[in-house]
């Protein structure tokens, strides 16, 4: 069995096994606290005000909740948000998390050219080059995991992806769980990454 896909395995157990850790967000009082972040990421949490943004409506709570601690730890880097977060208690993350999490997820399309490479690196990875299926993680339909902290990339804007998948593989993103992204990424070319981005954008709930 992949390497890769162990250590998500596992990774995802423990998580779960301390998913009563997580800190309980109040969407309704998060809707209160996320004026500022609309400037970039919209009042839908899913418009694109400034390019490059992610999309956040619809995303896994717990995904959430850890990328805001990490933005203000300094444990993930964002420029645009240097700052935005050091007033805020852990409370308040959380409630800014469920607060997008409670909302509509966004909805995408992937490029024709890229729908057989997207597709079969993401569905069954690439053995030759020990890259794991993306879906093992991210679940078939792109929804994630939430009890493990996975993300949903469905929906998300191919732009926004294929920079974080660059990241991941340059280095200058690793703040992901047991460097999972770090290791599968790290064999993927360019041509690879940007399908991937592009494929993943058009996932649907089945």
């Amino acid at each position: 069995m992949n390497r890769i896909f162990l250590v998500a395995l596992f990774t995802a157990l423990a998580f779960s096994t301390t998913a009563q850790a997580q800190m309980v967000g109040n969407a309704a009082n998060g809707s209160s606290k996320v004026v500022v972040c609309g400037a970039c990421h919209g009042a839908s949490g899913n418009d694109v005000v400034v390019p490059g943004a992610a999309r956040l409506g619809g995303q896994n709570q717990r995904y959430l909740y850890k990328q805001l601690q990490d933005i203000k730890s300094g444990a993930r880097d964002i420029a645009l948000m240097a700052g935005q977060l050091n007033s805020l208690s852990d409370q308040d993350l959380a409630d800014i998390a469920a607060h997008y999490a409670s909302l509509e997820e966004a909805r995408g399309a992937a490029e024709e050219s890229a729908l057989v490479l997207g597709q079969t690196l993401y569905r069954a990875g690439n053995a030759d080059i020990g890259v794991a299926a993306c879906s093992a993680c991210h679940s078939p339909t792109g929804a994630g995991n939430n009890g493990a902290g996975y993300p949903a990339l469905r929906g998300q804007d191919p732009a926004y992806t294929e920079s974080q998948l660059r990241a991941f593989r340059d280095g200058t993103r690793n703040n992901d769980l047991a460097a999972v992204m770090q290791d599968n990424v790290a064999r993927l070319n360019d041509a690879e990454i940007q399908a991937l981005a592009s494929y993943v954008a058009g996932l649907r709930a089945e």
